[in-house]
């Protein structure tokens, strides 16, 4: 039986490459983001499979209603979400930040990633069946300067997946969260504003990881047998780690 995963920004990144290894092992895809020429290039590359592509800001809750309202009937029933529409603004410390682009995170990978799984819930519980994945990220466990609103994003984002376990117990839905570390793709280039410079100077003597490979994990995570539930993947590149606490040697 095929199944049909839905997979939210789908247009870069890992969710394109998510769309991609599931498409290749027999999928059916249905895709949103919010450039619709780069989803209807999915459209035409994955021709092996069934490819319904939506334009959906997940921001915009009329928007996120109106798509699942509006599934044809051969991609009515999805098997897996893939929450993975997230962005990361600035660097800034807390005091200088913006407070716009707190707002888009809060937004975005907070509210947008609610709004998703509220209108797909009940049908999966209908079923019996389903699995949903949140793209959570180190910064959700893990503090660094400048990570203030995003960090708290993806620790809204963990909790969250661990509280939707504890409300699905008994209904054979499953939840994972997959937290990625130093990852290579458009992250960084949205984080700066467009400054590509600044964006490749994060990876500058780095083997970090890839779309691929956290498409890969993901993968991996949907086709554990229906009784098994993987709560939480964290992973980071080789390179990566943790330093010391940080002290102020001045304070009085």
């Amino acid at each position: 039986m095929t199944q049909t995963v839905l997979v939210t920004g789908a247009t870069s990144g890992f969710g394109r490459a998510c769309a991609e290894i599931f498409a290749k092992k027999g999928w059916d895809l249905v895709v949103c983001g919010r450039r619709m020429d780069r989803l209807k290039d999915l459209q035409k590359t994955f021709k092996q499979v069934a490819v319904h592509a939506v334009q959906c800001d997940v921001r915009e809750r009329t928007q996120v209603e109106a798509l699942v309202k509006g599934l044809p009937k051969s991609h009515g029933d999805i098997d897996l979400l893939i929450n993975n529409a997230g962005l990361a603004l600035g660097m800034k410390p807390a005091q200088d930040a913006k407070l716009e682009d707190w707002e888009i995170m809060v937004d975005t990978n907070i509210k947008g990633l609610m709004y998703v799984t509220h209108a797909l819930l009940p049908n999966m519980v209908r079923r019996g069946r389903g699995h949903i994945i949140n793209m959570g990220s180190i910064a959700g466990s893990w503090p660094y300067p400048g990570g203030n609103t995003y960090g708290a994003t993806k620790a809204f984002v963990g909790q969250f997946s661990n509280n939707l376990r504890a409300d699905l117990h008994g209904t054979g839905v499953r939840v994972s969260t997959i937290e990625p570390g130093l990852a290579e793709s458009e992250f960084s280039v949205v984080r700066f504003h467009g400054d590509r410079k600044q964006a490749d100077a994060v990876y500058e003597g780095t083997e970090p990881l890839t779309p691929v490979d956290i498409a890969e994990m993901v993968y991996w995570l949907a086709d554990r047998p229906a009784h098994v539930n993987i709560n939480r993947l964290e992973v980071m590149p080789v390179c990566q780690s943790w330093g010391p606490f940080s002290i102020n040697r001045n304070s009085v």
